[in-house]
């Protein structure tokens, strides 16, 4: 069991450093320093073994946080990497990028600050990775029953990978030039390095997962072709069309969305030759005054690669007014909590802005040089403009970060017929099956614009669905049903 007394003892939560502001600006490798084992001892030593872990109940995964928590403890690196596996098919992924909504539910946190939970996780995996604990773990059979799964986000790779353990034959199309998904060309460098997908992608060709990067499905190949080609599909193409901002001067140039503009950055990472005669890839913040609209993570991604690229002046802009900077009153313990958060991209610089809409885009010879906006304040529920707030703002790089509507319908979607849900996302039963017989939706697609540790989860459960209709059981673990309107 957990040191009964670890809590006592060690009452003050650590994290590893960030490098110096001024030193990983020079570069894109991730921003947090090494962390001691035995500092991270300490850190897990604080888990009090809850009878009740509300921690669980915070991550859609079920990861059974108090086991490796104290095997981290013990020093039993190799046991915790088999209780972390057990739930967690990518801790490598989530222990980065996931906001970690176990944390706020620690039962520790409701009168000290919670376990370091995400850290300890990713310590376990780096450290397995390093003692090369992570092997490829193949089927010992194959049942001759073939898979598609479409997308290779998080959802995509998290059943991809519960299948082929099962013994189906995948293949995991992706309609981009490498795979990854928004892994892949989303999320910056500083985040997570590709190394880290790239080593996990190798161990799941090793089991046998097949990758066809470069094939567009329902334009390379046809809904009709991949049905008859395969016994199961899953669709798992993330939440991809975005939100735009029909205001006046939209149509200028220098206005992008922010998945335009993100992926420019991680291709001169991966060492493309995309860099044009100024040494600048197509979309640039270099030497630019840039508004970035938007103020969550995907506008913090914009905000640190702008910096890393040499803008001259960056402001984020939100709607939303400043959140307070302890827990918020109306999201208690052991929920989420709204409260101010500062990114690594915040402590690099840039000026945020809250209450604040853009009415209008300005330009000057077709191209945006400015924008007019207001500070507005809630009222019944609705923004209201602040009477006398307006001001112009001078920019010539704009960055759309106001998140995602949905998958996108043309295509596939339209040639499979799938029903859709109220919110225009890919309807489906208990079992992630659609409205189409054999062909199963996870992730963004089915639930709409989330978390990473949601789409894993999404992927494990819509794998037992597949893998229970290819078989009449399954021994699969799926640890979530779906939480949107039904198939029929």
């Amino acid at each position: 069991m957990a040191d009964p007394t670890g809590f006592l003892k060690y009452t003050h939560r650590e994290l590893p450093q960030r490098r110096p502001v001024s030193l990983r600006l020079m570069d894109w490798k991730e921003v947090y320093e090494d962390f001691d084992d035995g500092t991270l001892r300490e850190q897990a030593s604080r888990c009090m073994d809850c009878g009740i872990p509300f921690c669980h109940n915070g991550c859609p995964l079920g990861n059974l946080i108090p086991e490796w928590n104290d095997l981290v403890r013990r020093g039993r690196w190799r046991d915790a990497i088999e209780r972390l596996h057990a739930t967690n098919n990518f801790p490598d992924f989530t222990g980065r990028l996931c906001p970690a909504p176990c944390e706020p539910a620690c039962v520790l946190g409701i009168n000290q600050e919670p376990v370091t939970i995400k850290q300890i996780e990713l310590e376990v995996i780096d450290h397995a990775f390093d003692e090369g604990f992570v092997d490829p773990r193949p089927p010992t059979k194959l049942t001759g029953k073939t898979v598609a799964v479409i997308g290779s986000g998080p959802a995509g790779l998290a059943a991809a990978q519960q299948l082929t353990r099962a013994g189906h034959s995948v293949t995991v199309f992706e309609r981009a030039d490498r795979i990854g998904g928004l892994l892949r060309y989303g999320i910056p460098e500083f985040k997570m390095e590709k190394r880290v997908l790239d080593r996990r992608l190798d161990q799941m060709r090793g089991e046998g997962t097949e990758f066809r990067p470069g094939v567009n499905v329902g334009v390379d190949i046809t809904a009709d072709q991949l049905r008859a080609d395969f016994d199961a599909v899953i669709l798992a193409g993330g939440a991809t069309a975005w939100r735009d901002l029909p205001i006046p001067g939209r149509d200028l140039d220098g206005i992008h969305q922010a998945m335009e503009y993100l992926p420019w950055g991680n291709r001169v990472q991966e060492g493309d030759d995309v860099l044009g005669p100024d040494g600048q890839p197509p979309i640039t913040a270099n030497g630019k005054k840039v508004v970035i609209i938007g103020g969550g993570d995907t506008g913090a991604d914009c905000l640190g690669t702008a910096h890393r690229q040499g803008a001259s002046l960056i402001h984020q802009f939100e709607i939303m007014p400043r959140p307070p900077e302890v827990r918020a009153e109306s999201t208690p313990w052991p929920t989420y909590p709204l409260m101010y958060r500062v990114s690594s991209a915040h402590e690099e610089g840039g000026e945020r802005v809250f209450s604040v809409n853009t009415e209008e885009f300005v330009g000057t010879d077709g191209r945006v040089s400015a924008l007019k906006a207001h500070e507005v304040r809630m009222q019944d529920g609705k923004f209201v403009k602040v009477d006398g707030s307006e001001f112009e703002l001078e920019a010539d790089l704009v960055l759309l970060a106001m998140g995602f509507v949905g998958p996108e319908k043309a295509g596939l979607l339209t040639d499979l017929d799938v029903n859709l849900t109220e919110r225009g996302n890919v309807a489906r039963g208990a079992d992630y099956e659609t409205s189409v017989p054999g062909v199963f939706v996870a992730g963004d697609m089915g639930r709409g614009q989330s978390l990473i540790v949601w789409a894993i989860a999404e992927g494990r459960a819509a794998a037992a669905g597949v893998d229970r209709h290819l078989m009449g059981s399954t021994a699969l673990p799926a640890p979530i049903t779906p939480t949107v309107a039904p198939r029929q």
